[in-house]
Parts: C-alpha cells; sequence; structure tokens
C-alpha cells in the first residue's frame, strides 16, 4: 500500500497551504526523520536554484518554473510586452499602458512627456512603481516632471485615470493563472478571484492620498476606513469574483466580451516568455494577474505576481484561496505510485532527472532530449578537461547489464550494451485517483479510469529520458506518457488537457489549431491569428462553420473562462 504523499514547505509558505494538505490526508516532511529525496511537494514563495530542477525526481513537483522572471517582475515584463508589440503589433499588445525604465529610458520618457504635455497639458497622470518591489511600497503618482524622484530602478507608466468605479472606488482583479506546462503551453484560469478596492473614494485632486488610488490589500488593510461600511463596497476592501459576476449583470454589462479580453491578455503576455522557458514537467505555477478595467470595459495589465498572497484577512480570502488550493494540487495530478517515492523507483533503478532542455536536430523534427552532463574532478592519469558523465548519473539512465557496464567502463550507453541490454518491464502501481475523487465535473476526466499502456521492447528499442515519468495531464511527441490524464480528439490523434478541473477551467489551448501551435517549438504566430478570430467570433457572435469544420472544432470543446456557468466555446457562436 502506498504511504502517504509528504509536502515540504520552504520560509515563509502559506500556511494556509499547510492546512489544506494536511486535512487532505498530507503528510509534512521532516529532515530529521525522512532522506533528502522523500517528498512529493516543494513549496516556496522565492524562486528555486537551478540545481534543484536538475535533480527533480518522478514523483517529486515543485511550484515554480525555472525563468519566469521575464513577466514577474515589472521592468523584465515592460521589456518582453514592448518586444511583442514590436513584433505583433501594437493593436494587439494594447493592454499595458505605456513604459519607462528609468534611469535607461529617461531620455525616451522625456521626450514623450514633452509630447504629451503639449497636446493634452496639465490632464496627464503618471504612476512610478520601483521594479522589484511588491505590495505597492515606494509608490507614488505625479503629473510633473520635477516631482519625479527616485533613488532605485524604477518603471513610470501613463497612469489610467479613467477606472471603473464602484460607489466612487478604484477597483482591480486579481486574476489566478496556473500554467501546468510551459512545452507545450497549458493555462489554466480559476473561476474565482478576488475584486480588491481602494478603501477611499477615486479623486484626481489628490494624487498623494494613496488609499484612494491603490488597491493594494497590505496597503489598505492600514487605511482609516478599512473597516468602515462602505456604501455597496461593505466593510473591508475585497469581493469574490461571484459578486463582481453579480454586479456586472445588475448593471447590464454583456460581460463576455470583458472576460475574453482578460484571457487574451493571459495568454498574449505568457507568450512572450514561453520559448524561453526551459522544459520541466513536473513543475507548475500560480500566477497573480493584476487587471485594472476602465470605465470603457477595457482590461488593463497592470502587474504579473509570481507568488500571489494566500493569507487569510477576511470572509472573501477564505472564500477563494481554500478552494484554490485545493483545486491545484488536484492539477498536479498525483496518483497512488507517487506515494511510494523512492521505495518503488530505487528499487527498479529507474531515478531520473524531469528536467530537460528542448534541442531540435537538424535532420528530424522531433525534438531530442540530451542527457545532463557535468564536468567532474580529474583523477592523476586522466586527460584534463575530459567530460564524463556522473556517477550518479546511473540514477537517471536506463538499468545496464553490469557485465557490459563494467567491460565498457564509461561508455555504458554505445550500440553494444544497447543490443545486449534487456531491462525489466516497470509495472506501474496506479490506483484510484483519491486526491481528485470528490466528483468529476463535466468535461473532467477520473483518472482512475485510465489504465497504462506500456509499449512492447523489440530489437533496437531506446528507452526514453523521462519514460517513468509520472503523470503528466498532456502528451505529444515531445514527451512520452505512461498514464496521462487526457482527453483525446479525433481531428489531431492527440491528447489534450482536460477543459477543467475543479474550478480551474482550461483557457489555452482553446481549438485544435493551438493545440498543434504549441507541440514542439511553439508557434507564435498561428496562435496570435487564433486569438484575433476568437475574439472576433465572440464580438460578433458568429464563426464560419465551414472553416470550424475543416480546423477540426467539432473535436475539441473548450469553455469560456469567466461566466458563472462558463458555457462551450462553439455555444457562443453561431454558424453564418
Amino acid at each position: 500500500m502506498a504511504a502517504a504523499l509528504v509536502f515540504r514547505l520552504h520560509d515563509k509558505a502559506p500556511e494556509l497551504l499547510r492546512d489544506v494538505l494536511l486535512e487532505r490526508g498530507w503528510e509534512e516532511y521532516d529532515g530529521g526523520e525522512r532522506e533528502e529525496e522523500d517528498w512529493n511537494l516543494y513549496w516556496r514563495s522565492s524562486a528555486f536554484h537551478s540545481s534543484q530542477y536538475h535533480s527533480l525526481l518522478p514523483w517529486q513537483r515543485l511550484n515554480h518554473h525555472p525563468k519566469t522572471v521575464g513577466i514577474t517582475r515589472k521592468d523584465c515584463l515592460a521589456r518582453n510586452l514592448r518586444r511583442m508589440r514590436a513584433s505583433c503589433g501594437s493593436t494587439l499588445y494594447d493592454f499595458s499602458p505605456s513604459s519607462f525604465i528609468l534611469p535607461n529610458d529617461y531620455t525616451r520618457f522625456l521626450a514623450e512627456y514633452d509630447k504629451l504635455h503639449l497636446t493634452r497639458g496639465a490632464s496627464l497622470y503618471w504612476i512610478c512603481k520601483p521594479v522589484d518591489l511588491s505590495r505597492g511600497r515606494g509608490i507614488f503618482l505625479f503629473q510633473d516632471i520635477k516631482d519625479l524622484v527616485y533613488d532605485c530602478s524604477v518603471i513610470v507608466q501613463r497612469y489610467v485615470s479613467d477606472p471603473l468605479l464602484i460607489s466612487g472606488y478604484k477597483f482591480d482583479l486579481r486574476i489566478y493563472v496556473c500554467v501546468k506546462s510551459f512545452h507545450p503551453l497549458t493555462v489554466y484560469i480559476h473561476q474565482e478571484g478576488l475584486v480588491r478596492f481602494a478603501t477611499e473614494k477615486f479623486s484626481l485632486s489628490s494624487l498623494g492620498n494613496l488609499f484612494a488610488h491603490l488597491t493594494n490589500s497590505s496597503i489598505n488593510k492600514l487605511g482609516p476606513f478599512y473597516r468602515a461600511e462602505k456604501e455597496s463596497v461593505g466593510r473591508g476592501c475585497k469581493w469574490t469574483m461571484s459578486k463582481f459576476r453579480h454586479f456586472l449583470r445588475s448593471q447590464d454589462v454583456d460581460e463576455l466580451p470583458l472576460w475574453q479580453r482578460i484571457s487574451n491578455i493571459v495568454t498574449l503576455t505568457l507568450l512572450s516568455i514561453a520559448p524561453s522557458v526551459p522544459s520541466c514537467p513536473n513543475c507548475l505555477e500560480l500566477f497573480g494577474f493584476d487587471i485594472l478595467v476602465d470605465v470603457g470595459l477595457k482590461p488593463w495589465l497592470l502587474e504579473v505576481n509570481c507568488s500571489p498572497a494566500l493569507t487569510l484577512d477576511c470572509p472573501a480570502d477564505v472564500s477563494v484561496k481554500r478552494g484554490l488550493i485545493s483545486d491545484l494540487i488536484d492539477l498536479m495530478n498525483y496518483t497512488s505510485t507517487d506515494g511510494l517515492r523512492d521505495g518503488a523507483f530505487q528499487k527498479q533503478k529507474h531515478k531520473r532527472s524531469c528536467f530537460r532542455r528542448p534541442s531540435y536536430d537538424p535532420r528530424s523534427s522531433q525534438t531530442q532530449t540530451l542527457p545532463l552532463l557535468k564536468t567532474v574532478p580529474q583523477s592523476k592519469g586522466t586527460n584534463p578537461g575530459r567530460r564524463a558523465l556522473v556517477a550518479d548519473q546511473s540514477r537517471r539512465l536506463p538499468p545496464v547489464n553490469p557485465t557490459t557496464a563494467c567491460a565498457a567502463g564509461v561508455r555504458i550507453i554505445n550500440s553494444t550494451a544497447r543490443k545486449t541490454h534487456r531491462d525489466q518491464t516497470l509495472n506501474l502501481i496506479l490506483g484510484s485517483h483519491s486526491r481528485t475523487n470528490r466528483h468529476t465535473r463535466p468535461g473532467e476526466t477520473d483518472v482512475s479510469q485510465k489504465t497504462p499502456e506500456i509499449r512492447q521492447r523489440g530489437p533496437g528499442f531506446k528507452p526514453s529520458a523521462v519514460a517513468w515519468k509520472l503523470p503528466n495531464i498532456y502528451s505529444g511527441s515531445r514527451v512520452p506518457v505512461t498514464a496521462p490524464l487526457v482527453e483525446t480528439t479525433a481531428s489531431t490523434g492527440r491528447g489534450v488537457p482536460p477543459v477543467r478541473v475543479g474550478d480551474f477551467i482550461r483557457t489555452f489551448p482553446f481549438n485544435a489549431a493551438t493545440l498543434k501551435a504549441s507541440r514542439h517549438k511553439l508557434n507564435v504566430k498561428v496562435v496570435v491569428q487564433e486569438l484575433h478570430k476568437l475574439t472576433g467570433q465572440l464580438t460578433s457572435g458568429q464563426c464560419d462553420e465551414a472553416e470550424g469544420t475543416k480546423a477540426g472544432e467539432e473535436d475539441f470543446d473548450s469553455l469560456l473562462w469567466g461566466p458563472k456557468d462558463p458555457p462551450s466555446l462553439r455555444r457562443c457562436f453561431k454558424p453564418t
């Protein structure tokens, strides 16, 4: 019988995460009683070291992908969006206010300031933010450039001076986005989120009043009116997304275009870094996208948070975050095999690192996986600079015949070794998916009904570098999957991620074309074209029936994230 799953928390990890995992039957890692690798989930608020990605084992998960700082640090986000705007057009990437990174962009900012000041006069407002601080620290607003004073690297943006207000109060939306994978790109957005209010009424005549202009909870909970009853807003400074939906309906707002624009912002932002993020299938990441809606119902991206706060400060937090964490654990797709950890895998000697950098053979379109190499200390008598596989790489390579290994020395992967090698089949122990077995919603897949298919090993069989990595919720030629949690489309013959896991709605890929475009090397151009097409169809409410059939849309269903009961994308259109 498999042991309980084990979680490991770094300093400053949220207490709510500990509570939810313990309620689900997990055990907390104790370094004094367990082996170093005897854990299933390692969670930390800051980034992991690169060595921790390289040493990942099949039963382990990390809560951060490598190299996502390109969108989570304000200056990096500005640079990447500027680059995408130049390559894909300003019409598409128009969801971020004009940004300048100072001091490097000071000359550009001064030219823009002078130009706009001549045309718009005193009606122009700017906001200045330190690039590497969070929770609203160091932020201030200004009109006159003489008030721009800074002593660190900052980002200066056009201030959105016409935000949508509720009873006179400014607000923004905290959208929770889970990136299950960057290769292929797989994105989920949670149905629940937070609406964060300023605690004093919005006014451009008081730019120094942060309680009227900033929506950060860490600032507003210190304000004098935090506990006061504030007209429609109520006490505190947060609503749930469900309450915001009710508000939109009460105002007769057509909410579908708003949700789709926000979903587009998420996808387009992730596209700016997806090709550069190394492939690490045993990772997933929860991002917090902060979205401001203006009076014209246009959403603006303010920033992206790599470790959105999971503390409980009010009833809205309790309502949203507990379910969010539980659904996030379900997305990790643990099975009973993961509970066995090193006991099962060490016995079979199939321990492998799950970190991969994609490389491409010029003679083939198939993605290859290269073994990780390290330079080992040289002993006397060996040639200096010689590179060899580290001894402990035996954990990451398929088992070999000891006689062959001794005869071949370090060159254990030559053709002779492959011809004589006959490794034993690993018997995967898959029980019911107890962690997601609450009830299966429409569009979800019950992993307990899936049985592994183990390929026959004929002559010339070459074990994959990740053949025993468990589990994945996607499949494709890049990643051989043994027991996937997937759906299948007849048109593509490929597995696709489930359309819904708890309250997480899959927003990418959203059709057969984007699924194909995300395989192998991400085709950003095709994805952008499909986003344009989808947005146009949602705006008009119509689609080309023949074109949809050609693309295989009848076999690939997706949901429209945002509404209370997310409809199928196909049901949002009327064939022309």
